[in-house]
């Protein structure tokens, strides 16, 4: 326990209060979605109960781990709770999902550069940004019915999954030798990350359900890049904490694809 009057203390809770002003900032606009459902059992809340919990569990995780292992780096709580949101309106199949990302992905490269991590920098400011950039033209050029809020799901064909796994290899081998000579942290994992966000990326373009799974992918290679950070430094935890959470809502959005696609389908 804080000793009463320390510093630390104060500091302590004036972190938490402008916390909790934050977390009641973003949650206002899915907890006022959620509340439909009980004002009004006939309307169609667009966030379903089970969404409306597993973003503001994972907001709450994130600010847990936050207070218990950070309480300094604001950007990146910025960035987590951003992203966490970002997944959810992606995982409904919604453009705005992919403007987050875009923003998601600039605070991230930054986040990794005063790591050293330069892998990922590289990849989120130079192919992730720029690629939420198209896959957000893509998925307003796209609609579902003519519904600005849901994108129309896409099946690739054979020849297209085949190009894609070619221009990775190509991709992979390419920027190995450039972290390489940049004597990035951590190479392996750092290559298998430009790997399976290039797939992410690309999938996310193309409007297939299995961007989320290469996400999923991807986000357990960055769970085992910022563990070894842990290692270092113990707050590192909370960015590890983000990707269990990031990784659960992936899982989540193929599952919501999954199901978005079939009923596309049988409407049709």
């Amino acid at each position: 326990m804080l000793p009463p009057g320390s510093k630390m203390q104060k500091a302590f809770c004036t972190h938490r209060k402008v916390l909790e002003d934050v977390y009641r900032m973003l949650f206002f606009f899915m907890r006022k979605e959620c509340q439909k459902m009980k004002s009004n059992k006939k309307a169609t809340s667009y966030f379903s109960k089970q969404e409306c919990f597993l973003w503001s569990g994972s907001v709450f995780f994130i600010l847990a781990s936050f207070l218990l292992f950070d309480r300094t780096s604001y950007l990146t709580l910025a960035a987590s709770i951003i992203g966490a949101t970002a997944l959810i309106f992606n995982a409904k199949g919604n453009p705005f999902g992919q403007f987050l990302t875009i923003i998601f992905s600039i605070l991230y490269g930054i986040i990794s550069y005063t790591f050293q991590y330069y892998g990922e920098m590289i990849t989120y400011l130079g192919m992730t940004a720029p690629m939420a950039v198209f896959s957000l033209i893509s998925w307003l050029h796209n609609p579902y019915n003519g519904n600005q809020s849901e994108v129309k799901v896409n099946h690739l064909k054979k020849p297209e999954i085949l190009f894609m796994f070619l221009i990775s290899i190509v991709i992979t081998g390419f920027f190995y030798f450039i972290l390489k000579t940049l004597h990035t942290t951590h190479l392996l994992p750092s290559t298998i990350s430009v790997t399976t966000s290039f797939l992410a990326v690309y999938l996310t373009f193309r409007r297939s359900e299995y961007y989320a799974l290469a996400y999923a992918a991807n986000d357990i290679v960055l769970i085992i890049l910022w563990i070894l950070a842990t290692l270092q430094h113990i707050s590192y935890l909370s960015v590890v904490i983000c990707f269990i959470i990031f990784l659960v809502n992936d899982i989540y959005g193929f599952i919501s694809w999954f199901n978005m696609k079939k009923r596309q389908q049988a409407q049709r």
